[in-house]
């Protein structure tokens, strides 16, 4: 079996000699030592001729490896011809290194790929309400009382387009924010009704409603209610 060795940096001998293994799609449990030896062997030649740094590990394993290649080829004797000895495989010890080793290699490889993943990854660092008192930006406005609000301007919008045919257009989040930010700056304080057209759909409602609680998520305004069944004011926060 011939094999061309590419040339390339290993972490230790550990690394190259299952590089060769599964190079040579050979049974790890069934390593034929003449053939991993004679590349391991040519693979440090090589590296010499370069100028290649060899650590002390390779020049272990190499012996290592010629060691066992030495008593496979060595005959084996028994002192009484009719017991069979089992003797035990000297590849045995090397096979459970190299098992382990490719064991903890792919356990380091899947830490290395989690790490890569985490570092691409950015966390948005918790606010600090510590400051706010009550969330005050909310006013006398309770979750009930602005879903309330917000229902019964929805079904004031249903009413009217009952018996009113209007032309559908289409609304955005960014283009509503831009509308209250414009008219919170010319004036302090306006109602949400404002914003919206005389026969709104259901759709610009709900643009101008989820703009607003934005706004006052990020500080810019206020929301609040003279009474349960009163539009929303929105003012502008100084």
């Amino acid at each position: 079996m011939e094999y061309n060795i590419s040339i390339k940096q290993y972490e230790g001998p550990m690394d190259l000699l299952l590089d060769l293994i599964k190079k040579n799609e050979i049974d790890i449990y069934d390593i034929p030592i003449h053939i991993i030896t004679s590349q391991f062997l040519e693979y440090i030649n090589m590296s010499k001729e370069l100028n290649m740094e060899l650590t002390s590990d390779f020049i272990v394993m190499a012996s290592t490896l010629v060691e066992i290649k030495s008593k496979m080829l060595l005959p084996k004797f028994t002192f009484d011809e009719d017991i069979e000895e089992e003797e035990e495989d000297p590849r045995k010890e090397l096979v459970d290194k190299i098992l382990e080793y490719e064991k903890f290699r792919e356990i380091s490889k899947e830490l290395k790929e989690a790490a890569e993943y985490e570092n691409k990854t950015f966390y948005k660092l918790q606010e600090d309400f510590s400051n706010i008192d009550s969330l005050d930006f909310l006013k006398n406005l309770s979750k009930e009382s602005l879903s309330q609000a917000f229902n019964n301007i929805l079904k004031r919008a249903v009413d009217k387009n009952e018996v009113s045919n209007i032309s559908i257009d289409s609304y955005s989040i960014e283009k509503a924010t831009k509308d209250i930010k414009n008219k919170l700056e010319r004036y302090k304080e306006f109602s949400f009704l404002s914003l919206i057209s005389d026969y709104p759909i259901v759709e610009e409602i709900i643009v101008y409603f989820l703009s607003l609680l934005e706004l006052v998520r990020l500080g810019e305004a206020y929301a609040l209610q003279d009474n349960n069944f009163s539009d929303i004011k929105i003012v502008r926060r100084l």
